[in-house]
């Protein structure tokens, strides 16, 4: 019935068959919030055509989640306003609602699915929505299907957890390129026609009315009447997939060529901005990839005929695009892996066990500076580089990646545990970056605490044998000078 490969289809909630007589299709866009390069709402498509009926996509935005923000809350909202915009010329009913108060929402899933003949939504494995997914499946009286556009790979294509990029690398490198030509439709509305559906029932619109998104979007300052941390301020990084294009766009254009040798760098501009895009689904890994391998002029034939595992040499490609695309397929995906997998991802026993017992073994170490969460939040550390790295975060919601990994390892060293260090870091990261609670950057917190990485020789105070990093041998290998004018307390 559908294009959509199946391995990425499941059936939750144990109704098996769709209604065909329902008054239309309904897609509940929970991740992959974009109107193109998207799996899901490619599925709905496809049922909608099936069934010849209408297609309702609903995006909402609950206010009661841990870390809601004008932050989070602003980009999200903005990205709604571009979908609104662009589902205005296709044959849907976008249905937008941002929960005023927490809990207003409850009910409107369940009211829409009642006149639905099935109902579509996002196959995403961290955070609250696998809980939400679930408690959702038994509120749904029709067929419930999840779906996968995560990343290139399928979640379910990967039949164990990998404890090293080097193994999922090479894992990949076989299986991935049967994979490649399963990419979805760049816009699964185009050319499409689909039965109209004017408005949703009175009674539904009443009680759950639509919410006027342009003054949201453009008027953060209106989100203070939600329930929400007004402490965390929107960031200059706009929301939404036309932003998201634009970065990709200036990425390619004017950075990948840099993006081997100058990552590493915090006074250099090459990295691809993206990750924030990506976690809130404003863009799809799928298009960045295709994007830019066209703008490689890369082509299938060219991958390596045999999986070594390494990081360079199999696509067959530039450095630099070798370089950019292991990032977005082995190390994002790696994530995604994991959490699919297990659902205590993000505790710390999740950890390796060489790595917990190690920490173990050094819990009780002397410490030459112990901070507390609102030290660090605050910056006030007596390390330059680490605050200036922490106040790019506060001000941004991002951080420079390779600071982003002695950030996490100070936090390590200057806590009075591995596992009250961890609990600082989930805290201060998934409350003010973007691109937070997310299996990527769950993946770059327990990487500082020893996930996807091994023993380190010689074994140390605090860290054992998980592997060290200071800020004077960061500082001696990467330039930081500006970095840290820019980031200084003096720059407020």
């Amino acid at each position: 019935m559908s294009s959509v490969p199946g391995l990425r289809i499941r059936s939750v909630g144990g109704i098996a068959e769709a209604r065909p007589d329902g008054d239309y299709v309904l897609y509940w866009m929970v991740a992959f919030r974009r109107t193109g390069w998207n799996f899901s709402l490619q599925h709905a498509v496809e049922w909608a055509r099936r069934l010849n009926r209408p297609l309702v996509v609903l995006e909402a935005l609950r206010c009661g989640y841990r870390w809601a923000s004008d932050r989070l809350h602003a980009f999200v909202i903005q990205g709604m306003a571009e979908n609104s915009r662009r589902l205005a010329r296709k044959p849907v009913l976008y249905y937008p609602y941002v929960e005023p108060q927490a809990g207003a929402g409850h009910g409107l899933l369940a009211a829409l699915a009642a006149r639905a003949c099935v109902v579509i939504s996002d196959d995403f494995p961290c955070f609250f929505l696998p809980r939400t997914l679930a408690a959702a499946a038994a509120q749904i009286p029709v067929r419930f299907e999840l779906v996968d556009s995560n990343g290139l790979l399928p979640l379910r294509a990967a039949d164990r957890v990998f404890v090293t990029a080097y193994q999922f690398r090479r894992f990949l490198q076989k299986h991935l390129p049967a994979h490649l030509s399963e990419l979805p439709a760049a816009d699964p509305l185009a050319r499409v026609r689909l039965p109209s559906l004017g408005a949703l029932p009175d009674n539904i619109t009443a009680r759950w009315p639509a919410t006027p998104l342009g003054q949201l979007a453009r008027h953060p300052a209106r989100l203070a009447a939600l329930p929400i941390d007004h402490s965390v301020p929107p960031v200059a990084t706009a929301g939404g997939a036309r932003a998201a294009e634009r970065s990709l766009r200036a990425f390619l254009d004017s950075k990948l060529a840099h993006y081997a040798d100058r990552r590493n760098q915090p006074e250099e501009d090459v990295a691809s901005g993206l990750s924030p895009y990506l976690h809130f689904g404003h863009i799809a890994a799928q298009q960045v990839f295709a994007e830019t391998m066209a703008a490689a002029g890369w082509t299938a034939d060219q991958l390596a005929s045999r999986a070594t595992g390494s990081a360079q040499g199999w696509w067959g490609a530039p450095v630099a695009v070798e370089s950019f695309v292991d990032q977005l397929t082995t190390w994002r995906e790696l994530g995604h892996n994991l959490c699919w997998q297990r659902a205590d991802y993000d505790q710390y026993p999740a950890l390796p066990d060489w790595a917990r017992r190690t920490l173990a073994k050094h819990a009780s170490d002397q410490r030459q500076f112990v901070y507390s969460l609102e030290q660090f939040e605050n910056a006030a550390t007596h390390d330059p580089l680490w605050n200036a790295a922490q106040r790019q975060l506060l001000r941004e919601g991002r951080m420079h990646n390779y600071l982003r990994m002695l950030w996490g390892k100070k936090i390590l060293e200057w806590s009075s545990g591995p596992e009250e260090a961890l609990e600082v870091m989930i805290e201060l990261n998934n409350r003010y970056a973007l691109d937070g609670r997310d299996p990527n950057s769950s993946s770059g917190i327990f990487w500082v605490l020893g996930r996807y990485d091994h023993p380190w020789a010689p074994e140390r105070p605090v860290f054992g044998t998980v592997r060290y990093m200071s800020s004077a041998n960061t500082a001696r290998k990467v330039r930081v000078r500006d970095y840290l004018q820019k980031y200084g307390p003096a720059s407020r």
